[in-house]
């Protein structure tokens, strides 16, 4: 499912017991990999020591929330995510490095499945809401496979998914600025769209008014109605 280009770096985050780490480096990937538990990193610099020594495996011991591309250097501009990422950072972690300055060109992601549903959900669904929209705007889907808990020992009360994200030929990644907007008219998403423009500084006003003229989109539809790419064209008119 992953099928990584050959040699490309990859950013892996939570690497664990190194297993998956393992298999990377044997196909000749260079590893940048976050490990926040001070015992793992331990055990991971002992069992890949060879890798660690020559340079191929980069390990950095952190919170990945806080370092979403880890030790990444800045010199590379064409690599892969690797996660396997706990519920509780999975939208954060993700926020962080739709933020970042370099965006991967594939992600493949081992995440409970609620995280999933909410990354690809569309307009008008329930689990529709800013992160969808952020991820979206730069990324597609190329695949998800579903791993019931079974598969795992203890085995959790919830699924997961295995997702395989591709970026797009032309993504938006949206500033600062435009995420912060999306997020707080998000947070009253079944209110009119018209109303909550009202409450709006007077430069996103004006702005987020043109918008809907120029998208044709009506002043009472709510934010959880509209699609991902009317919300792409005005994330390019918000520096």
């Amino acid at each position: 499912m992953a099928d990584l280009p050959s040699g490309i770096p990859v950013l892996e985050i939570g690497p664990g017991l190194g297993t998956l780490t393992q298999k990377l480096l044997s196909l000749g990937h260079a590893v940048f990999a976050v490990e926040i538990d001070r015992r793992l990193e331990k055990h991971l610099r002992e069992e890949l020591a060879p890798f660690v020594d020559s340079n191929q495996l980069n390990l950095l011991r952190a919170d990945a929330v806080k370092y979403p591309t880890g030790n990444l250097p800045e010199n590379i501009d064409l690599y892969a995510v690797v996660a396997n990422l706990p519920y509780a950072i999975s939208s954060a972690w993700m926020e962080g490095l739709l933020g970042s300055a370099k965006l991967p060109t594939r992600m493949v992601m081992m995440l409970q499945k609620e995280a999933a549903d909410r990354m690809l959900a569309h307009a008008g669904t329930k689990e529709f809401n800013a992160l969808s929209i952020f991820l979206q705007s730069c990324f597609q889907s190329g695949g998800a496979h579903s791993v019931p808990g079974q598969c795992f020992y203890p085995a959790p009360s919830v699924d997961s998914v295995l997702l395989r994200m591709d970026r797009l030929p032309n993504p938006v990644a949206f500033s600062q600025e435009a995420r912060k907007l999306v997020r707080r008219i998000f947070t009253q998403r079944r209110k009119q769209i018209g109303s909550l423009i009202k409450n709006e500084p007077d430069e996103n006003r004006k702005l987020m008014q043109d918008w809907l003229l120029e998208e044709n989109l009506c002043p009472t539809i709510r934010p959880e109605k509209i699609e991902v790419a009317q919300w792409r064209t005005l994330a390019r008119q918000i520096p």
